[in-house]
């Protein structure tokens, strides 16, 4: 399996919770005793959480950082993890030019960042072991894709032993270049037309820190 587009559809999610539970029932098939399940902050946690319980699997947050190109931040030139490792996209980095200095001061600005989220989230959810685990990492949506990217990226450094992307909705083309990055792209919308990922929610509020260290708590208290 590398892509498994479920419906061509234009209807929207009530918000992101029903999401997550939609994506649970669709991911039941892939679940193993070493099944974790990852989201990306802060609304992929949302729907990552609904995953979680439905898989009755370990959730944990991911915390590594896309390395924006120069003059565009939203292209990933690489991923920073948690620990501090690099991963560049070293193509990429060789048709831009980007310079050593660059990259040196963009690791700097995300890993503070990093740690930044680390204080407030690793005292309530510590960090997951992702050697030989087959990991599902889950965010409310994609559109550049740049961000799940990046935490692709990052977890592979970490020795899963399936990665797994899944994602209520998102266009085709970035999926399908996501899938050259993981085990498997799931995904419940594939839009014909597609602008962002919140026209595809009936409510799709900002999701507080504070809603995100309850999520956690939650998860771990159970």
């Amino acid at each position: 399996m590398k892509l498994n587009i479920i419906k061509h559809s234009n209807e929207p999610f009530a918000d992101r919770r029903e999401a997550g539970r939609l994506l649970g029932d669709v991911l039941e098939a892939l679940k193993t005793d070493q099944t974790v399940v990852l989201g990306i902050p802060r609304g992929g946690l949302v729907v990552a959480k609904q995953v979680a319980e439905h898989l009755d699997a370990p959730l944990d947050i991911i915390l590594s950082r896309k390395l924006g190109a120069p003059m565009n931040p939203e292209l990933a030139i690489g991923a920073v993890t948690e620990q501090g490792e690099v991963f560049l996209g070293d193509r990429l980095v060789r048709e831009i030019g980007v310079e050593e200095y660059y990259l040196v001061r963009e690791k700097a600005r995300q890993m503070a960042e990093i740690r930044r989220r680390q204080v407030a989230y690793r005292k309530i959810c510590p960090k997951v072991d992702l050697n030989d685990k087959d990991v599902i990492v889950v965010d409310d949506g994609v559109a550049t894709g740049s961000t799940v990217q990046a935490a692709l990226w990052s977890i592979h450094q970490e020795r899963p032993r399936r990665l797994i992307g899944a994602f209520p909705v998102g266009p085709e083309d970035t999926l399908r270049r996501l899938s050259d990055s993981a085990d498997g792209i799931i995904c419940l919308r594939v839009p014909s037309f597609f602008q962002g990922v919140g026209q595809f929610y009936l409510q799709f509020g900002q999701v507080s820190e504070e809603e995100v260290l309850s999520l956690l708590g939650h998860s771990r208290k159970k």
